[in-house]
């Protein structure tokens, strides 16, 4: 069996290929660089981790996005002999704009190296490639209607105003002009095109109803590539909106691949949320049988219900989660851990074959630099240790520590810093994100240290957090409790 999410901790919007044998499958990562995760299997199982293509500055540079914006639901596909990445590149969502560009980027290998950008379009977010039979490529993205909320008084459509479809080719760019082909159904929010053709047949998967818990998989079809579409006899192929206390929530924007022998997928994101609805570890990536019927797709039990355990194409043995350690000894940067905005991580840290060195830069609300490494939360239960080897600051100012972030809004923050009446000094400082203006609070007092290393660490258990350090002996907690449901998608 197949255990959803089958990549667990923030892999959201998940676009697959299969090139012969082996399975890709492209994630979002939003502000976090380098950009757009790629994991490899060979049995749509056990996962690797096999590359994040956006990692220079030709391609990528997010400083100065805003929390939550960059890389949104990219598109990966393979078509003579190349893989294809589409991506977008979100540089605001305040107000009635969105400010999204689109580019596709190329490359022989999985592996690389990846090709500087083409610029596609700013229509609106969520792009996708589509190789057609006939060698024709065309480009689908939603349109955004930034005139939507009302123009003289007098309400307008939504702001997802339908996917458009275009041809594109390398040598000419688009073509033509654009077609709106689908609008949606009545669930609305139509975003996340991906198209699949069978038996005559062109079927495009939509992601609708928002990224919270009324999401979906909505499927229609055409005989022609430009419509009319039909909608799927049950409108949404996967969803749970109606299924409060599922295991799996806010189901919805995937991608169809087949296997070598013509068994059928369907990968989408989703979240295990705490109760309360708090969705600490993000928007998760999960996979689901499905079967043909009537030249409908349709999940394997006939129920839109996204299942945890899903029938494997073949036998297939789970990797157990393993304890991991890091002593960052080598050059490069440990393969699960990235950073936020910039194209230019020596400005943040170093790695020379001794411990980790952070070069202090802005604050840990900032949207420009700041020395932030970090790694997905991937279970609802975890600890995390790590020693602060060498660090003197001269002011309250300057401050190192362990973090646990969502974004600049919410954090909880326990950090070696100065204060003028005790020295070297723990400061336990926390966003909970019910601020408007992102403010912090510090839920402790602030507690002398001496000189030397100092262990710090964090245990998470559901909604409840608490840090901890020592210098020597035993374990001291930093402060009290902290709740760790804020550090979510809902928080």
């Amino acid at each position: 069996m197949i255990q959803n999410p089958i990549l667990p901790g923030f892999n959201p919007d998940p676009s697959i290929c299969r090139v012969g044998n082996d399975y890709f499958i492209a994630t979002s990562t939003f502000e976090w660089y380098p950009g757009v995760q790629i994991h490899k299997s060979n049995d749509l199982e056990n996962w690797k981790l096999a590359g994040r293509p956006l990692d220079r500055a030709k391609q990528l540079d997010m400083r100065g996005n805003t929390d939550r914006g960059g890389v949104w639901a990219p598109c990966l596909s393979h078509a003579d002999g190349w893989f294809w990445l589409v991506y977008t590149d979100v540089k605001r969502l305040d107000g009635n704009f969105k400010d999204a560009h689109n580019y596709v980027v190329t490359s022989a290998s999985i592996d690389g190296p990846w090709s500087d950008p083409i610029y596609l379009s700013s229509h609106g977010f969520d792009p996708s490639l589509f190789h057609d039979d006939d060698g024709r490529r065309w480009y689908l993205v939603l349109q955004w209607n930034h005139i939507s909320n009302s123009v003289g008084g007098k309400p307008k459509s939504s702001a997802f105003d339908g996917i458009l479809l275009q041809e594109w080719s390398e040598k000419d760019g688009l073509i033509g002009r654009p077609k709106k082909i689908f609008s949606g159904s009545s669930l609305g929010l139509t975003e996340g095109p991906h198209l699949f053709k069978r038996n005559g047949w062109y079927y495009l998967t939509v992601a609708e109803g928002g990224t919270g818990y009324n999401h979906a998989v909505t499927m229609a079809r055409s005989r022609s590539i430009d419509g009319p579409y039909q909608l799927h006899p049950e409108t949404h192929l996967i969803t749970a909106k109606d299924a409060p206390d599922w295991p799996l929530q806010r189901a919805g924007h995937g991608q169809i691949v087949e296997t070598p022998d013509g068994q059928t997928y369907h990968t989408h994101l989703c979240s295990r949320p705490l109760p309360g609805r708090f969705s600490p570890m993000g928007r998760e990536t999960a996979l689901q049988k499905c079967t043909w019927k009537n030249d409908w797709l349709y999940l394997a039990d006939d129920s839109p219900l996204p299942q945890v355990e899903v029938t494997a194409p073949g036998n297939v043995m789970p990797r157990p989660p393993q304890k991991l350690e890091r002593v960052f000894n080598g050059t490069i940067l440990p393969e699960e851990f990235q950073w936020l905005r910039t194209p230019y991580p020596d400005r943040l840290f170093s790695l020379t074959g001794s411990p980790l060195r952070l070069i202090g830069r802005e604050s840990i609300g900032s949207w420009n630099e700041q020395a932030l490494v970090a790694r997905r939360q991937e279970h609802h239960t975890y600890r995390a240790e790590t020693t602060l080897s060498s660090f003197d600051p001269d002011t309250y100012q300057q401050a190192a520590g362990l973090t646990t972030y969502y974004n600049r809004h919410k954090f909880h923050l326990l950090a070696v810093s100065r204060s003028e009446d005790l020295g070297r000094c723990l400061m336990l400082m926390s966003c909970p994100g019910d601020w408007p203006d992102g403010r912090m609070t510090f839920p402790a007092e602030f507690v002398r240290i001496g000189e030397g290393p100092i262990a710090l660490a964090v245990t998470v258990d559901g909604a409840r957090q608490q840090f901890q350090w020592r210098q020597q002996g035993k374990w001291q907690p930093a402060g009290p409790e902290l709740d760790a449901s804020v550090i979510s998608d809902e928080g």
